[in-house]
């Protein structure tokens, strides 16, 4: 028998296994009364948080690993889970893959190993596996967005989804309210859990000296996208609610590339242009349409650095 952490209870029989959802503190607290214990904290595949996220957590550390050898024993792993409130059959794959292969390699992997950027090359490497196998994760997002352009390939779509992800937590629910009847076809459903595309700009960013003109390229062209995707928006039912997605990720950009002007002076950027840009970018981090602007931190390190007038 399995049973979440809310059963545990020194009178259980000890062949009962703890299932913690709230953590390590859970998980050591069955083991040292004796309890075998899953983790599920940290590996909800439904939190659409990142790959990088789900390879930080460990069952062995934080609380348990301050347990003794034979306590520690009783831990039997982990567990990924995807729960299917806003799941269809065409993103069920999306949701899943490749990010249940970080949890896979983190719960299969020696504790030490914790090289994110190794961990990243890899699994896009393991997701074209997939991809070969016949997983869909990188189809079906892609043909779930010629559905919403009437059966029409669209790259000014593809580009502005491409800095986009869907909420985190359950704040789906919290936005609206939903039944098992509410149709899963909107823009959200359509996106990727992570975004590539401003997981690589923020590695750039953070390498500004080596990677400046590529960091210019992509912030010129998700300026210039606006124009391109605002008629495609505004002309389906389903897309309207992400047009203003798309002026604050072309607002968003143009502050970047102002910022690099103001880096490549080597005059600090003025006051009232920090505040400005500031009050954008706050703006822009909010969800709108369930969605979340995902260059948006890394901007704002440029916005800041040029304020500063250093990188």
């Amino acid at each position: 028998m399995i049973g979440w952490d809310e059963i545990l209870h020194p009178d259980l029989p000890k062949d009962i296994v703890v299932h913690s959802w709230r953590g390590q503190e859970s998980l050591a607290a069955a083991a040292k009364q004796g309890f075998m214990g899953i983790l599920s904290a940290g590996y909800y595949l439904d939190h659409m948080r990142p790959a990088s996220f789900h390879y930080s957590v460990d069952p062995m550390e934080g609380t348990t690993a301050g347990l003794t050898p034979e306590q520690q024993a009783r831990i039997l792993g982990g567990e990924a889970c995807m729960w299917t409130e806003y799941v269809t059959p065409q993103n069920v794959d999306s949701r899943l893959w490749p990010r249940a292969a970080a949890i896979a390699e983190r719960l299969w992997s020696p504790q030490e190993v914790k090289d994110v950027d190794s961990m990243y090359r890899r699994l896009a490497a393991t997701s074209q596996n997939l991809q070969w196998l016949g997983i869909t994760h990188l189809s079906s997002p892609r043909l779930m967005l010629e559905r919403l352009t009437d059966m029409q390939p669209s790259p000014p779509l593809e580009i502005l989804d491409s800095v986009l992800e869907p909420v985190k937590f359950y704040a789906r629910g919290e936005s609206r309210p939903y039944t098992s009847f509410t149709p899963l076809n909107r823009l959200v459903d359509a996106t990727p859990p992570e975004s590539d595309a401003a997981r690589t700009f923020a590695e750039s960013v953070s390498h500004l000296d080596m990677s400046k003109d590529r960091v210019r390229r992509e912030l010129t062209l998700w300026r210039d996208n606006r124009d391109q995707v605002m008629p495609i928006l505004q002309s389906s039912a389903l897309l309207q609610e992400a047009s203003p997605l798309a002026l604050d990720v072309s607002a968003v950009a143009t502050a970047g590339l102002e910022a690099l002007d103001y880096l490549e002076s080597g005059k600090a950027a003025p006051a009232d242009w920090l505040a400005a840009q500031t009050a954008l970018l706050d703006r822009a981090a909010k969800p709108r349409a369930e969605l979340l602007i995902v260059i948006v931190p890394s901007v704002r390190s440029l916005v800041e650095a040029a304020a500063k007038g250093t990188p």
